[in-house]
């Protein structure tokens, strides 16, 4: 059943990655005019979501992110697609990065790092970092059901020589970089809710108190590495800008979750500054009140 699931969508998706660019945003208006208007989907979890975040929001303005957002989830879930034939050369002209010269800056204090950044903009394109950096490129991603959608995704994602590991091999992946003397830079998608757990770490993000992911942290802290966050923008359509910003050279400087307060202070501001561009599909305030 996954195999016939994989060969019926595969085609599909070559199909879209092979489009010119122009005529696949015009492919996501169609996509976002079925998913909006007639499929509706998780459009009850977004609305409670900025609801629940923006209190002072009018029901009109709640309804322009809302739209916006969904218009700019269809181009992403397309560009995803697109990954599978984009070249080098037409990424870095999408996804710029501003200021690689900090990488440069990071990579000089030969210490391996964690960048970390939340589901804002577009995450996916950010593989294009690692021809920035002689470091060697980890990504953590949650490991998918489907074991051919999931090798299409490993795929997709390490075509610029990025590795992908899963959240169970994380600490073993890093931990055997280490002791070889391989450094690295590995990405975390770090801003969603984990499991509640007894020791499980609560902080406010938006305004609400909600657990946080910390393994990022903890892994700087434990291996000694730096780390960074990806601050991401989106310019306009099809265009994105990424900026480096150090958080710390040496995580054990800080207290503990201090850094993790930091990356949340981070994309809530993104969030304040364009709210339409963030994943309110995601249910990251499910939490809410049962500290």
């Amino acid at each position: 059943m996954q195999f016939l699931a994989y060969i019926l969508v595969y085609p599909l998706l070559w199909l879209i990655s092979i489009l010119p660019f122009k005529i696949l945003y015009v492919v996501s208006d169609g996509v976002y005019v079925l998913l909006y208007y007639i499929i509706g989907y998780r459009k009850k979890v977004v609305t409670n979501n900025l609801k629940l975040v923006f209190p002072n929001k009018t029901e009109t303005e709640i309804k322009v992110i809302r739209k916006k957002f969904y218009h700019h989830l269809c181009d992403m879930f397309l560009e995803m697609a697109k990954t599978m034939t984009i070249s080098e050369k037409s990424l870095k002209k999408r996804f710029k990065i501003k200021n690689p010269e900090e990488l440069k800056r990071l990579e000089a204090l030969n210490k391996s790092i964690i960048l970390i950044f939340g589901h804002y903009a577009s995450w996916e394109w950010s593989i294009v970092i690692q021809n920035y950096i002689n470091f060697k490129g980890l990504a953590v991603y949650k490991q998918l059901a489907n074991k051919y959608f999931d090798k299409l995704v490993r795929d997709i994602r390490s075509k610029f020589n990025t590795s992908l590991i899963s959240t169970k091999e994380t600490i073993s992946a890093i931990n055997h970089n280490e002791e070889n003397g391989i450094k690295s830079i590995t990405g975390f998608l770090s801003d969603q809710s984990p499991r509640l757990t007894k020791d499980v770490y609560w902080s406010s993000f938006m305004g609400i108190e909600v657990p946080c992911f910390t393994g990022a942290e903890r892994l700087a802290k434990k291996l000694d590495l730096s780390t960074a966050f990806l601050k991401v923008t989106k310019v306009k359509r099809g265009y994105y800008e990424a900026e480096i910003m150090t958080l710390a050279e040496n995580s054990n400087d800080y207290k503990d979750y201090e850094l993790t307060d930091m990356f949340l202070r981070e994309v809530e501001k993104q969030i304040y500054e364009a709210p339409e561009y963030y994943f309110w599909t995601h249910k990251r305030w499910k939490h809410k009140g049962k500290k």
